[in-house]
């Protein structure tokens, strides 16, 4: 496909590649509506607020401090509600748990957006992988801690990553959640983000007939601050094909934004999901044993770290 085609294709839902935002919210009124964000300061997470806030929804967002999260969702204007997380600490998700549930409301949707990548040097958290214990587990505790406040028709959108295919041969090491069998930044990283996806599989099937979803999605590849654990190198020769492939953020931010509120998505449910329509995600990221598998080890995970929400 040329790029020119790539650009202005569209699939099923009337949205594609170069979607914004902006237009697959374009006439819709979400006041009443409330969505929570990860990560809503930088990034995704903040364009999605931004667009949502435009469009009349109360926005709960998270960073890691309140201050954070003020500063960076005061300026938006609209109904936003800042709150304090460390994704990466259970106290502190629990936490934020509580803080939400404070609140009284019920959650329209939840979009999962914060999350670390390809970090350089193996690291633990907990005895887990710090990409798997952050990105996966810490959403793990905190979805799970909020799905009885979602309303009746609420979404969850988990984002994973076109980097789910750079998973190990096992697809999630069981026996390695550790990391510290033969670490390698892209592998590690490519197996959290398989095991969002596969929370999102599991966690559909477990909604399945009640009127709420959990889909996963790849919001594409763009130029953010999730990428400051890259090398110089690797961080340049992306930014020098940015003009041609990379995609903006508002562009990148379409198909969570999509999938959180726009109509023609509150059926689909278990999807892996990219550019706004339904995608094919690896083998591994349609393993429903594999899933049952880490579904069951992160709750032993949960249980040693305190415990759920």
């Amino acid at each position: 496909m040329s790029l020119a085609s790539m650009l202005s294709s569209k699939g099923p839902s009337g949205f594609g590649y170069a979607s914004t935002a902006e237009d697959v919210t374009k006439g819709l009124d979400l006041a009443g509506k409330h969505v929570l964000i990860t990560g809503s300061n930088s990034g995704l997470g903040l364009e999605t607020a931004r667009v949502l806030a435009m469009r009349g929804a109360t926005v709960i967002g998270t960073a890691r401090t309140v201050e954070k999260g003020r500063d960076a969702l005061a300026p938006l204007g609209g109904k936003t509600i800042p709150v304090a997380m460390e994704l990466s600490e259970p106290d502190s998700v629990r936490a934020c748990v509580r803080a939400v549930r404070a609140l009284g409301v019920r959650l329209d949707a939840v979009i999962a957006n914060a999350g670390i990548m390809a970090l350089p040097n193996h690291e633990m958290l907990h005895g887990v992988e710090k990409q798997l214990f952050t990105n996966h587990v810490g959403h793990f505790i905190f979805v799970n801690g909020l799905i009885d406040t979602l309303a009746s028709d609420g979404r969850v959108v988990i984002l994973s990553s076109g980097a789910h295919k750079n998973a190990p041969a096992a697809g999630i090491e069981l026996d390695n959640l550790s990391g510290e069998r033969d670490y390698r930044a892209w592998k590690a990283y490519g197996q959290a983000k398989l095991a969002n996806l596969l929370f999102a599989r599991s966690l559909a099937q477990r909604l399945a007939g009640s009127g709420r979803v959990a889909n996963a999605l790849h919001p594409g590849v763009i130029a953010t601050n999730l990428g400051r654990h890259m090398s110089a190198v690797t961080r340049m020769g992306l930014l020098a094909v940015g003009p041609l492939f990379l995609k903006t953020v508002g562009e990148g931010a379409a198909t969570e934004t999509w999938a959180a509120v726009h109509p023609d998505a509150a059926k689909v449910n278990g999807e892996y999901l990219s550019d706004c329509n339904i995608a094919t995600s690896s083998a591994q990221g349609q393993d429903k044993g594999l899933a049952e598998k880490l579904w069951v080890a992160t709750e032993a995970i949960v249980a040693r770290v305190g415990g759920p929400a």
